[in-house]
């Protein structure tokens, strides 16, 4: 049986046998760790530890070093940047829901690498995981453009020859990610859109849904909220947003041959234009991989990412400039992107399994598994403070 999961505290599979204990340890030991204070070690204390214990240093207050977060890392995925669930206001069963939901997108992309396959495969597992889902902004939980549609986003690229693949504003895809996995795969081009890309995944298997698949109640509500907050004001990216509007999904991972892969999905914006297409879709903005620097998937404010192509420049800046992954990824969101004007977050695996998910927004929920089978997930600002 599983420990109820409690805040700042590790949680295991308690196994009350010998016998299946030996089993357990045999498949490989899987555990989910929500960060707390208690018993938290820095980044480079956290990694000397072993894997499991990568943690932060201090909870809540504002982080201004560029180290990783940990390192061993096998995979990660993320569940978007901006207003970060709260603590004391979140209920028991809400934060269940968002760690199981991370922690299943995790277990799916483990299940992929644990029989040998490739990290391509992997980041797709985790991020249809988090498309089936409707508590993130991807699938199943899109948010509504401001005429109460769906225009979905994504793309996926392979770090070992920057082979990707990429959809925008589809309209009847269940799962955007094996689209543009199949943009990548079974044509000669890197980004397909609108309808051409619904027929292009229709053609090559993927049933298609109707627009009402993606319907929820909460994004719903929160379509009708931005559409009072802007009446009668000039409709900016601030006011046409929602708690969740920087809700984008998105995964890393490197296999068994080190070789690296990013994938990322989204929903968009909360009354967005028809027609709008953000970061999430397009390579060198939210999505990136390459052996020898990073595989990054972004989630933030999608226009400062595109202006900033900030996953390539996480890259260009390890390849060119010669730093880590921290040091890159920490430069490019918290240095660079918000002079542009804008802020979000980043999940960054190197080839090491060196991992950072620096974010200059108040949050940004993601999770992350180690060669050990250790899961951790965080989801509130004090297990993952802003970078400053």
């Amino acid at each position: 049986m599983r420990t109820r999961p409690r805040t700042g505290t590790l949680m295991t599979r308690a196994w009350t046998l010998p016998v299946l204990a030996a089993a357990a340890v045999a498949a490989g030991l899987l555990t989910t760790v929500p960060y707390g204070s208690a018993g938290g070690g820095g980044a480079d204390d956290g990694a000397a530890a072993g894997p499991a214990a990568g943690r932060l240093a201090a909870a809540g207050a504002p982080r201004g070093k560029a180290r990783p977060d940990a390192r061993h890392v096998v995979l990660a995925v993320h569940g978007g940047a901006g207003t970060a669930l709260q603590r004391d206001e979140t209920s028991p069963e809400r934060e269940k829901a968002y760690r199981d939901g991370l922690a299943d997108a995790i277990r799916a992309g483990k299940k992929v690498l644990d029989r040998g396959g490739d990290s391509v495969s992997a980041v797709e597992a985790a991020v249809r995981s988090l498309e089936d889902n409707p508590l993130f902004n991807a699938g199943k939980g899109a948010v509504f453009t401001t005429d109460a549609g769906h225009e979905l986003d994504a793309s996926i690229m392979r770090g070992s020859d920057l082979a990707a693949g990429a959809v925008a504003g589809v309209r009847h895809v269940r799962n955007p990610i094996s689209a543009a996995r199949l943009v990548m795969t079974k044509s000669p081009h890197v980004l397909l859109a609108g309808e051409g890309a619904d027929d292009f995944a229709a053609a090559h298997g993927l049933r298609p849904v109707t627009q009402d698949y993606y319907w929820t109640q909460a994004r719903w509500d929160a379509l009708m909220a931005a559409k009072k907050k802007a009446k009668g004001a000039r409709a900016s990216g601030a006011a046409l947003a929602d708690e969740q509007a920087k809700g984008t999904v998105g995964a890393v991972a490197r296999d068994g041959k080190r070789d690296l892969a990013a994938a990322t999905s989204t929903g968009g914006l909360t009354n967005k234009l028809s027609g709008r297409v953000g970061d999430s879709p397009v390579v060198g903005a939210g999505t990136y991989a390459k052996n020898g620097t990073v595989a990054a998937s972004a989630t933030g404010d999608g226009e400062i990412f595109l202006r900033g192509a900030a996953t390539a420049t996480l890259s260009n800046l390890m390849e060119f400039g010669g730093k880590d992954v921290a040091a890159a990824a920490y430069e490019v969101l918290v240095k660079r992107l918000p002079k542009l004007g804008g802020e979000g977050g980043v999940i960054a695996l190197d080839g090491e399994g060196t991992f950072d998910a620096p974010h200059s927004s108040e949050g940004m929920l993601h999770a992350y598994l180690t060669e050990d089978g250790t899961i951790v997930t965080k989801i509130f600002p004090d297990e993952t403070p802003p970078h400053t």
